[in-house]
């Protein structure tokens, strides 16, 4: 190791390059600390910075044969780990809008089963209070809302005049209205 302490860093690349492990450690050696602190400063995060150049110098190391590195070591290594940065920082940005949505997915999911309660509880009050209505009233407001028949239809089935179905079916509403005001408060 003290045998490359003054080679320079083209030399200490084709060394590391032709198998050499002890160049490589002086590579790490000479430019771990310098690009820790650089991405330090980028990520401002000790362990994520440590894990950036950790990943930069495990890829230097699987690719040595494979790299035909054209700038000067210092640049590539610095290029290396601003790159790996980046694309943590847009893995991040993706990470966290999936969280985001799955966030969201995941409170529609629970709100779920709540509301599917509340709306049965909700037609099965409406339905009570329609079946308290007075007998020609409920029978008048059943055509009109659950058979969707005309006023028309049910003034000749009933044998009164349209009038009379439509004041039946306003009161049926008022009453309605009235009964539910306070249920529906509470949803």
């Amino acid at each position: 190791m003290s045998r490359l302490l003054h080679v320079d860093d083209e030399d200490l690349l084709t060394l590391f390059q032709q198998g050499d492990a002890c160049a490589y450690k002086a590579i790490y050696d000479k430019y771990w600390a310098l690009l820790y602190r650089h991405a330090r400063k980028m990520l401002q995060n000790d362990d994520e910075a440590k894990d950036v150049v950790q990943e930069v110098f495990t890829m230097f190391w699987a690719k040595a044969k494979d790299l035909a590195i054209k700038t000067p070591l210092a640049a590539f290594l610095y290029t290396s780990t601003r790159n790996r940065i980046l694309d943590q920082v847009k893995h991040s940005k993706v990470k966290a809008r999936y969280m985001a949505s799955l966030k969201v997915e995941m409170a529609i999911e629970a709100a779920a089963p709540d509301s599917l309660v509340r709306e049965r509880d909700l037609a099965r009050r409406i339905e009570a209070e329609i079946q308290s209505l007075p007998p020609k009233m409920r029978a008048v407001f059943e055509l009109s809302r659950k058979e969707h028949k005309t006023y028309k239809e049910i003034s000749d089935y009933l044998n009164i005049s349209d009038k009379t179905v439509k004041k039946q079916v306003n009161n049926a509403l008022h009453i309605l209205r009235t009964k539910l005001t306070s249920f529906l408060m509470f949803f």
